[in-house]
């Protein structure tokens, strides 16, 4: 697949326009809320053997973290 795609490149929308500064507030959200997942160790260093125990830790940390 890479050798069809060769020479094109992703553009991601600009973030111009209507509804620009409603659509950066909700990245920075989001990407503030992966910052303080990320400072969990077991989370960071994804730990956990299996995927249900990861997404437990995750949901775990992320109720932690709104209450």
């Amino acid at each position: 697949m890479a050798a069809r795609n060769a020479g094109w490149r992703v553009h991601e929308p600009r973030l111009g326009g209507p509804g620009a500064e409603q659509l950066h507030k909700q990245r920075n959200v989001i990407e503030r809320c992966f910052s303080r997942l990320k400072q969990w160790r077991g989370i960071a260093t994804r730990y956990d053997k299996t995927a249900e125990s990861y997404q437990a830790a995750v949901t775990l940390a992320s109720l932690l973290m709104r209450g």
